[in-house]
């Protein structure tokens, strides 16, 4: 066990976790350090820690920690230096028929519904497809800081759902899902820039999208949300530029 020396009036320590399959990059395993106690991540603790490329799942507070492996890049969208390029803006255009109403963070079976086809549709094969409600609840639904769970309805169905989290300066993706059986709708792109617009409104600086890895197909659509931040070797920099 080791003490997070930045964040020791808080008394958060950390642990290393045993390996396991990496779940981007097959071959390959991965380690994480976990943030105990959980209880003590609160807002401020959590805004400082996504700083230092932390991220949350659930009540876990992880970075990855991979002995042979630095693929793994914390990265973060500019909000005001942000323009959109001609593809996000179609896809911003086409979904503005769609109605975002914040949700209370409880469970409810037409998002899971939704979860479960968007994970057999995206995902099959990776695990978590296999996963049951209390998995649901665990990664989705329990949470020590502050999360706004938003979901978007068209005039017929629930499209879309997204999870929020609020820090210091700027917001975090936690996790968005959305209707497998229409890919051309661009509904995650138009959810990023939904997301770039709330930074707008609520005066942050940034759009923490998680990590980044360049030889996944599947991170992939990060790197076109430019300018484009990532932590590398402590430092936050440029690692893809605003838009020809």
């Amino acid at each position: 066990m080791t003490v997070l020396n930045d964040f020791a009036p808080r008394r958060l320590q950390m642990y290393l976790t045993a390996p396991y399959p990496c779940s981007y990059l097959p071959g390959r395993e991965a380690r994480s350090q976990v943030v105990t106690p959980h209880e003590r991540v609160d807002d401020a603790a959590y805004s400082e820690l996504i700083q230092a490329g932390f991220r949350r799942s659930g009540l876990y507070t992880y970075r990855p920690q991979c002995e042979q492996c630095q693929s793994c890049v914390p990265v973060r969208l500019v909000v005001d230096e942000f323009s959109p390029r001609r593809t996000q803006r179609r896809a911003w255009a086409r979904n503005q028929h769609l109605k975002a109403d914040l949700r209370e963070q409880v469970f409810d079976r037409d998002h899971y519904d939704l979860y479960r086809r968007y994970q057999a549709s995206r995902h099959a094969g990776g695990g978590m497809d296999q996963g049951d409600e209390e998995q649901y609840r665990s990664f989705l639904l329990q949470s020590g800081v502050t999360t706004l769970l938003v979901e978007f309805r068209d005039e017929t169905a629930l499209r879309m759902v997204s999870l929020v989290d609020v820090v210091e300066n700027g917001l975090s993706c936690v996790y968005t899902f959305f209707d497998p059986e229409l890919p051309q709708a661009g509904f995650g792109t138009y959810n990023i820039i939904w997301q770039v617009e709330l930074c707008r409104r609520l005066g942050l600086p940034y759009l923490y999208l998680g990590y980044w890895i360049a030889e996944s197909g599947k991170m992939a659509y990060k790197a076109d949300f430019r300018p484009l931040q990532g932590l590398v070797n402590g430092v936050w920099q440029i690692i893809a530029g605003k838009q020809a």
